[in-house]
């Protein structure tokens, strides 16, 4: 079984990046694990030209081809996603909206294969829980239309640097054994 862990953020030493790696580790023992950096891709924006609606396939070729790869070989897919103004990084809401070829919301379009399973972790500075559980929607959602389960989530305030993630150490394990 493969998982893939996202870290959303173009952070690759912050919070986020912290928790990626802590839930690449607790997983390794049961999963093939593959960590990405959403930054570590280079893509563009949705140009809104809607070819992928009449062919199933992005006019743009690009990194966004190697991540769905990536996603097509995970069985579990982990994304990890700190808050920007109450929403998912522009990196990789850039993402999400470039993968109209594989949605399910027209056909013909492409697909990553059946029975995946999806997860998702938000951080924000701040003490809202609403702020996590908007970008855990927005993830969620995004999983929907690819056709990826949506099994679980973990929403953690007040982590605004690395050192902050430390004390918070137990929820994530805890939140791994479910994976």
């Amino acid at each position: 079984m493969n998982a893939l862990i996202i870290n959303c953020s173009s952070v690759r030493t912050g919070a986020t990046a912290e928790i990626a790696r802590i839930v690449g580790e607790q997983l390794s023992p049961r999963y093939q694990v593959t960590s990405i950096c959403i930054d570590d891709y280079s893509f563009g924006f949705c140009r809104g030209c809607r070819t992928c609606h009449a062919t199933g396939v992005c006019a743009q070729r690009d990194g966004v081809d190697a991540i769905m790869e990536e996603f097509a070989r995970a069985d579990v897919i982990v994304a990890v996603s700190p808050s920007y103004w109450a929403d998912v990084p522009g990196q990789f809401k850039a993402f999400i909206d470039r993968c109209t070829p594989w949605s399910n919301t027209h056909t013909p379009h492409a697909s990553i294969g059946p029975g995946k399973k999806g997860y998702a972790i938000a951080l924000r500075t701040g003490p809202g829980m609403p702020e996590c559980q908007r970008l855990i929607g927005s993830i969620e959602h995004f999983y929907g239309h690819l056709d990826i389960a949506r099994c679980g989530s973990l929403a953690l305030c007040a982590v605004e640097y690395k050192e902050a993630v430390a004390p918070r150490l137990a929820e994530i394990l805890a939140f791994c054994e479910t994976i």
